[in-house]
């Protein structure tokens, strides 16, 4: 007998189904010679200080240097502690039972780190020695699958995209547990989360925060003028920008008595604009945050949804390209697309046999290609769903396009002696732009036409205006341009090797960067603004504090980064890797535990209810100590966190000022104001004196 192992129980039943092992039973299936099982994601992984005999938040236990690391059974917070998952404990079980009745084990598990990092885990856990080999697929259809069946790999080839796993999952724990604690101990005051991809990632969203809140915004103005040629409206606009709205309305009285422009120069010339790549998941990520307005893990979950459903490749790639071999499969792929109404009249356009290979490129293929969809085509979706899959169609349709041939034409004008600029693009060739019928970039202005022009032209001026313009701070980050931070983080770094090594990768990967993000807001770091991501008081806190120390320095992404990926291509030593951070960890243990931190001056409230006893005001809530009265307000509020002058104003005058941005449980937004009646409990009270009996905590 073999035992298969999949990461989860539908991709289990999709290889039951396909290798005849079609007898149900508790947590397996089994039939032909298998035994198909599966974990639920992470069932093992690093024990956490209580298992090693350290309770609570002890400066004389740190740094906590694990030797060696402990492995146990996932576990759930229950009131005050952790507890082992009874759901994995029993899955734990069966595998045990599963790999003890087999000869060997063939591992389907994710292809990449951290679903080897899963098997490997339980392995380890269960002192197993059968031997195992690896499946190795990019989809779940019923060709892949068989395909990757017809080609298991040595298990024993993935021993250092384990070992990389592995220092990765260490390295995290280390920085992580440590760095936590320290900050938390100085603090003296709850939790201050810190992490290896969790503080780099809050770092840039108060780098740019403060960047734009400390902006300082000049006014200027130019100005504008129109002109009508061979039936063509266009407009140009000064070089010069006045900083005085007076000397800038003189000059346009000037102008208006010259009533003509003299072109100087024009220059045409042709320009080519390759089509995008594939999407690789940041990529996706970003257009559904621009586009949708899907946060990163929102995305993510569509998209795994896709995935199990058959209809697009697996979604957790780093990659934009394919494989030459994969090569001869797109065409089939574009053929069966012609079923989807919104590719249909794209693909009549496209000219077959003459697809671009921009594509195709084997050296820059990761674990996984670019995201494609299937060959099966969807019917019934989800709205998000329909928007994800479109998506990714169209991208690949647009990916093997030929490229969009633009001319554009520079003109530069003279009145009097002042210099005026227009610009104007046709399209040569609409290329990989007809797709969508989109030939711009929604970020750029769009660029008018021209008539046709020439030195020595003489153009009336019809009008002329001054417009007043602003600078423009740097822009917050969205979820979409926090992405690309991520991305491209490492482009800064100085160091040649270490830049390399983050080019690719940047801070975090693909698969983790949604719940990086997602994690920010939990620890009530961050918090959204309409579409921006902007740091709460308590993320600006933490910000201040760690901004010049190396562990919310990107270069430390990048050198964790590079030394994994000589690990798992079994260049480097783990076990070096490992010394070097915990040398790390102490070192910024110890940084942190020196750190004085700034209390808050936060005001001295009485519980409202017992009037006997001062609140204790935290992150998340403001309670009464004493348990008898138990009064309690919690400070997150519908998505949003109730600032300390509104706790203050709640106990001493009963209402709140209004609560803006709130959001129901059927995810419409609202403002309110929080009121406090008689009976010290909280409700809403809308404007205009409407109320409602919604308890506010």
């Amino acid at each position: 007998m073999k035992t298969i192992i999949a990461e989860k129980p539908s991709v289990a039943r999709e290889i039951a189904g396909l290798l005849g092992a079609s007898d149900k039973r508790d947590g397996y299936l089994t039939g032909n010679g298998y035994f198909v099982t599966w974990a639920f994601g992470h069932l093992i992984g690093l024990g956490m200080p209580e298992d090693y005999g350290i309770t609570g938040f002890d400066r004389t236990a740190l740094p906590i240097l694990p030797n060696p690391f402990l492995l146990t059974v996932r576990k759930l917070k229950k009131d005050k502690g952790y507890s082992a998952d009874p759901g994995a404990t029993k899955q734990l079980k069966i595998i045990k039972e599963l790999f003890n009745k087999s000869d060997s084990i063939i591992v389907a598990t994710d292809a990449g780190r951290e679903g080897e990092l899963i098997f490997r885990y339980i392995y380890e856990y269960l002192n197993c020695s059968k031997p195992f080999e690896r499946l190795w697929i990019s989809s779940l259809t019923e060709k892949a699958i068989k395909q990757g069946f017809d080609n298991l790999k040595d298990g024993a080839a993935f021993d250092g995209l384990y070992k990389a796993a592995q220092g990765r999952s260490r390295a995290d724990w280390l920085v992580g547990i440590n760095g936590t604690q320290a900050l938390s101990i100085a603090a003296g005051n709850g939790v201050y989360s810190l992490g290896r991809v969790q503080t780099p990632t809050l770092a840039l969203i108060c780098r740019r925060y403060l960047e734009n809140k400390n902006f300082a915004v000049q006014r200027y103005w130019q100005i504008q003028l129109s002109h009508h040629k061979e039936g063509i409206d266009f407009k140009s606009i000064s070089k010069t920008k006045w900083e005085e709205p007076a000397v800038a309305n003189e000059t346009l009285k000037a102008l208006q008595r010259s009533g003509t422009a003299a072109v100087t120069s024009v220059e045409t010339k042709n320009v080519t604009e390759q089509p995008p790549l594939l999407f690789d998941l940041t990529g996706l990520q970003k257009e559904a945050n621009k586009k949708l307005n899907l946060s990163a893990e929102e995305t993510l979950n569509v998209a795994q949804s896709l995935y199990e459903k058959k209809f697009i490749t697996y979604p957790r790639t780093g990659s934009k390209y394919i494989a030459e071999d994969l090569w001869p499969e797109i065409a089939p792929l574009v053929r069966a697309l012609q079923d989807r109404d919104i590719c249909k009249e794209a693909i009549s356009k496209m000219k077959w046999g003459r697809f671009n290979k921009r594509i195709v490129n084997d050296l820059r293929v990761t674990d996984h290609h670019g995201l494609l969809v299937t060959d099966k085509i969807p019917s019934a979706l989800s709205a998000k769903e329909n928007s994800v899959y479109d998506m990714i169609a169209l991208r690949l349709l647009e990916a093997i396009s030929p490229a969009c041939i633009k001319e554009i034409t520079d003109v530069n004008l003279q009145v009097l002696h002042y210099d005026f600029a227009a610009k104007g693009s046709k399209i040569i060739e609409a290329g990989w732009r007809g797709i969508k019928g989109s030939f711009s970039d929604d970020d750029t202005e769009p660029v008018q036409d021209l008539p046709d022009l020439k030195k020595g032209d003489e153009l009336k001026i019809k009008e002329a205006a001054v417009l007043e313009k602003k600078t423009k701070p740097p822009v917050l980050y969205t979820e979409a341009g926090l992405l690309s931070a991520m991305e491209t983080a490492g482009k800064e770094i100085e160091n040649e090797e270490e830049r390399k090594a983050l080019q690719n990768i940047g801070i975090g990967t693909p698969a983790t960067r949604a719940a990086i993000i997602e994690t920010l807001f939990t620890r009530s770091y961050i918090q959204r603004e309409k579409k921006s991501l902007v740091p709460t008081d308590k993320g600006l806190q933490v910000y201040e504090l760690v901004k010049d120390r190396k562990i919310a320095d990107v270069a430390m992404t990048a050198e964790w980064e590079l030394a994994l990926q000589k690990i798992e291509n079994n260049e480097a030593d783990a076990d070096e890797f490992q010394t070097e951070m915990e040398a790390y960890a102490s070192s910024i243990t110890n940084e942190l535990l020196q750190t004085t931190i700034a209390k808050e001056n936060l005001p001295k409230l009485t519980c409202p209810r017992c009037k006997s006893h001062q609140l204790i005001i935290r992150d998340k809530i403001v309670k009464c100590p004493d348990e008898a009265c138990n009064w309690v307000q919690f400070r997150n509020v519908c998505g949003v966190q109730i600032a300390i002058a509104d706790i203050e104003s709640l106990i001493n005058k009963r209402k709140t000022s209004l609560i803006k941005g709130m959001k129901s449980k059927a995810g419409k937004k609202f403002d309110a104001y929080i009121v406090l009646d008689n009976d010290c409990k909280t409700s809403f009270e809308f404007e205009k004196n409407k109320s409602n009996k919604r308890n506010g905590k």
